[in-house]
């Protein structure tokens, strides 16, 4: 069973999403299910490793702190553009040290870093355990490597590792 259907949440999940962006017919729903049984495969041949999560009930609070800072980085992003006004406003690059190693857990702090507006992951080094991120206001760097170690870091931590 498990051959046939490797990963049946991901297949469920792009089968609902392909009904949802097409319509619902019966045709629509062969068609999407066949491209998530590819997925699903395809997937299957990269062996992926299991995450494993030390700490569930912290999960629910960093989506919390991810959903709020990506609500608060929406409206500041779009005040500075549509304020039309130029002020000293200075985009960066900056480099982090990161403790985190588990794989899962560097690809959501990518994830996050990448989905909050205004902050772009461009590189991680694993060799040194640095991250290379882009800032579109870097009014203090100082603050940024805070937010990164202290608000998604340390939670990804705790869960991960």
């Amino acid at each position: 069973m498990s051959r046939v259907f490797p990963y049946p949440l991901l297949i469920a999940s792009l089968v609902m999403a392909w009904l949802l962006l097409t319509r619902f017919t019966v045709g629509q729903f062969i068609v999407g299910f066949a491209v998530a049984m590819l997925a699903a495969q395809g997937m299957a041949a990269l062996h992926p490793a299991k995450p494993r999560l030390r700490r569930w009930d912290l999960v629910p609070k960093l989506i919390a702190i991810v959903l709020y800072d990506i609500i608060r980085s929406n409206i500041a992003v779009a005040g500075i553009i549509l304020s039309g006004t130029r002020r000293n406003r200075r985009s960066g690059f900056m480099t982090i040290a990161l403790d985190l190693r588990d794989p899962t857990a560097l690809a959501i702090l990518a994830i996050i870093l990448t989905a909050t507006p205004g902050t772009a992951w461009l590189d991680y080094d694993s060799a040194r355990g640095t991250l290379l991120m882009h800032v579109f206001d870097l009014v203090d760097e100082e603050e940024w490597h805070g937010l990164i170690k202290e608000r998604y870091e340390h939670l990804l931590l705790e869960i991960f590792e």
